[in-house]
């Protein structure tokens, strides 16, 4: 499928298609991730991502720092003084703790308006049939045009190689009918595939449920088609303010003023060209 700049206004992407299946997509809730990164381990066994150094961050039990051509899924842990209100879920008679830890399993959003599928100019990233948008590495050039477009920093180019690589929502498992390795891995069903719809359903009850209980707040990120990318494929369900897990609050398609800039050059270079032809005219009588 060719590229395209979507607008505004246009509809989840999968135009082009005959009879196109049903958009798919992640749901990530934060709330019961366990921070066990068994979706990291997956990912990298299940698409041969090499290893990403080690490094001992001094960052809590985080020691992969961020999404990168390297880590494709990213579990960060965030320490912070547990809320007065926030509801203790251990065991009976157990002290409740003074900290909490916020774990969130990071990856590509997957938007419905992607900046780094407009701007590619070789045609390395699509848009599959299931509405999700892959790299193709023998195609990409390592421009770097994707790099700069993504709002939320998620595309990276691997070094000593120089192409973009980042999450394909393991594009040649959907393709058989198959749950993403991360998906599949995870112990607590934070990280739940399917079809996007079916899943913002299942995410509004989520958070109804965690508001009767007490959880004030959890809310959802991602979601809304009406945001700055028209909705992501993956979405979450978080327990603060999206800054403190390094998510932007209101992220924008990096390209969404192109087709006004496009009009407006057009519209001056054939204004230049009016001047020009009129100038000769006016020369030859």
């Amino acid at each position: 499928m060719a590229n395209s700049l979507y607008g505004p206004l246009d509809p989840a992407p999968d135009a082009g298609y005959v009879d196109a299946p049903p958009r798919m997509g992640f749901f990530t809730d934060t709330s019961v991730c366990i921070g066990c990164k068994a979706c990291e381990v997956a990912c990298k066994e299940w698409n041969a991502v090499p290893d990403d150094g080690f490094d001992l961050l001094g960052q809590s039990y985080d020691n992969t720092g961020g999404l990168s051509a390297n880590t494709w899924r990213h579990v960060a842990f965030i320490e912070q003084p547990a809320p007065s209100e926030t509801v203790f879920l251990g065991m009976p008679g157990a002290d409740k703790p003074d900290f909490r830890w916020l774990m969130m399993s990071n990856v590509c959003k997957h938007c419905t308006h992607a900046g780094c599928l407009d701007v590619c100019p070789t045609g390395a990233l699509f848009r599959t049939e299931f509405g999700t948008v892959v790299v193709q590495e023998d195609v990409c050039n390592g421009c770097g045009y994707c790099v700069a477009a993504c709002p939320y920093g998620v595309i990276d180019r691997r070094e000593g190689d120089g192409r973009a690589w980042k999450c394909t929502m393991c594009y040649d498992r959907m393709g058989d009918g198959l749950t993403p390795a991360c998906a599949q891995a995870c112990p607590t069903e934070s990280i739940q595939y399917g079809e996007l719809d079916l899943l913002r359903e299942t995410a509004a009850e989520r958070v109804e449920k965690l508001h009767a209980e007490g959880v004030g707040s959890a809310r959802l990120y991602g979601h809304d088609e009406r945001d700055g990318v028209g909705g992501d494929g993956a979405f979450f369900l978080l327990l603060d303010e999206p800054e403190v897990y390094g998510l932007p609050p209101d992220p924008v398609v990096t390209t969404k003023d192109l087709p006004d800039m496009w009009k407006r050059a057009g519209i001056a270079a054939l204004t230049m060209a009016a001047s020009v032809a009129v100038a000769f005219l006016g020369r030859r009588r």
